[in-house]
């Protein structure tokens, strides 16, 4: 699944989301990484308050990457795949 994230709020959820969809706790996806369970509620509920390093750190834990492009290369992905549903 792919999470489009232009807002703190929709990080939030996105992360919490993948954590539980994997029925990772918190403890559990901590130990993954050596972050102790409050850092990743943190990172869960507040997460402009993490330093990079621990939010790499749980992307890491839960299998993800980050990846930055321009939103001209977004928008004409979400097209392109609007268009081949529509196919469908």
């Amino acid at each position: 699944m792919k999470y489009l994230i232009s807002t703190p709020s929709q990080l939030t959820h996105a992360l919490r989301s993948v954590r539980k969809a994997r029925g990772l706790s918190q403890g559990d996806t901590g130990k993954l990484v050596g972050i102790l369970p409050k850092t990743i509620s943190a990172l869960e509920n507040h997460p402009g308050s993490a330093t990079l390093d621990s939010f790499l750190k749980l992307l890491s834990a839960l299998d993800l990457e980050l990846i930055i492009a321009p939103k001209e290369e977004r928008d004409a992905t979400v097209k392109n795949a609007s268009q081949s549903k529509a196919e469908w």
